[in-house]
């Protein structure tokens, strides 16, 4: 993987760039449509390409080894020819998966044991086994295997916590480097930058990370429930540490003015299934604002979701239709409510990078948080 810095915003720490892989460029800032069992729900890989325009999706190491497992995917060749996505994969190391399963989950300096969602069976991941396991699904960038921090979360045991993370990173890339890529093309590998909101932590964890000098580097353990000014300050820290010349992945982020503030900060790649899963739910992210489809004022509205958008030139969707079908709780007003979703982030981050490269970002950002915030 090779990183080509393009433009920077002169008022911000802004950055268009462009991430080179065996299965195609990435230009950033990027939004990855998160594909957590191999398929972005909801959406057909065409319209993943031809009609969101995503150019990177991530799967996650955690349900693929569950479900459909590590020797079906081998089989097909991977997760590219399982799913018949060609274009750039990342995975996520299954860390955040086993944070949210505190309940049936130990965490020791071998690694964590926890017991499956779906059966209950027992299983243990280290940093060995999951960079194994993240060869045979076949990402193009796979992440270091870490542990995620709650919020709140007290300061030694984030700190304990941070220790263990750059431990298992050693092990990680250790594994990462004696090993090779199954399917005849190159994948690399991001460590984790953690520390809670604690800004020693983050300082200490940031320098540690970008001491392995891997290609990239990623933040993780924000977006958890913290305030979303403890989120930015910790990732100026962070920013501020991390090499200028690599890409930087704001794990799990988030609302589409976190997106904006996050880039100004500096960051170049996101994921996050807010698009989808409040798609789902009926709430709908426009230029304009914030929709919710469900209430009674779209009843008979028959203009276009929204009309500025180029996703519906060929579609005639009205905010009318998609409110009858989602209160009939229909399966194709779930697929149009995420197809417009994903949509509007991919335009979002894409529109960021042609005002970082025109020289507007900063005047543009500030502008558009606040047209976003509105609730229509």
């Amino acid at each position: 993987m090779k990183f080509k810095l393009e433009a920077k915003d002169k008022l911000s720490n802004a950055r268009a760039g462009e991430i080179i892989t065996d299965h195609g460029i990435v230009k950033t800032p990027i939004f990855m449509p998160v594909g957590t069992a191999g398929t972005v729900k909801a959406v057909h890989q065409h319209e993943l390409e031809n009609d969101i325009k995503a150019q990177i999706i991530l799967g996650n190491t955690y349900h693929l080894y569950l479900r459909p497992g590590l020797d079906t995917l081998e089989k097909a060749g991977g997760l590219h020819k399982f799913n018949g996505w060609n274009k750039p994969l990342l995975t996520d190391s299954g860390g955040y998966q086993v944070y949210s399963l505190s309940g049936v989950r130990k965490i020791k300096e071998e690694g964590v044991t926890f017991r499956s969602h779906i059966d209950g069976s027992k299983h243990l991941f280290t940093p060995e086994n999951v960079m194994d396991t993240q060869r045979i699904i076949g990402a193009d960038i796979i992440m270091a295997f870490d542990e995620c921090t709650p919020y709140p979360c007290e300061y030694n045991y984030a700190r304990r916590s941070i220790d263990m993370t750059h431990r298992w990173l050693k092990r990680c890339c250790d594994r990462f480097d004696n090993t090779e890529s199954k399917y005849g093309y190159s994948q690399t590998l991001f460590p984790i930058v953690q520390g809670s909101v604690y800004k020693d932590l983050r300082k200490k964890s940031a320098e540690v990370i970008a001491s392995f000098e891997r290609d990239g580097n990623a933040i993780g353990g924000l977006s958890v429930g913290e305030p979303a000014e403890e989120m930015y300050e910790m990732t100026e820290i962070v920013c501020s540490i991390l090499p200028v010349e690599k890409p930087r992945y704001l794990m799990g982020v988030g609302t589409p003015i976190n997106i904006l503030e996050n880039i100004a900060l500096g960051i170049d790649m996101f994921d996050c299934v807010m698009p989808t899963r409040n798609a789902r739910n009926g709430m709908l992210f426009t230029r304009n604002g914030i929709i919710n489809i469900r209430n009674e004022r779209w009843k008979n509205d028959f203009s276009p979701i929204d009309e500025e958008s180029e996703l519906y030139a060929d579609l005639n969707y009205s905010k009318a239709y998609l409110r009858h079908l989602m209160a009939s709780k229909e399966i194709l007003g779930a697929q149009i409510a995420t197809l417009h979703n994903l949509h509007f982030y991919i335009w979002l981050v894409g529109e960021a990078r042609e005002k970082i490269i025109s020289g507007e970002f900063y005047e543009w950002k500030n502008k558009m948080v606040i047209q976003l915030a509105q609730r229509l």
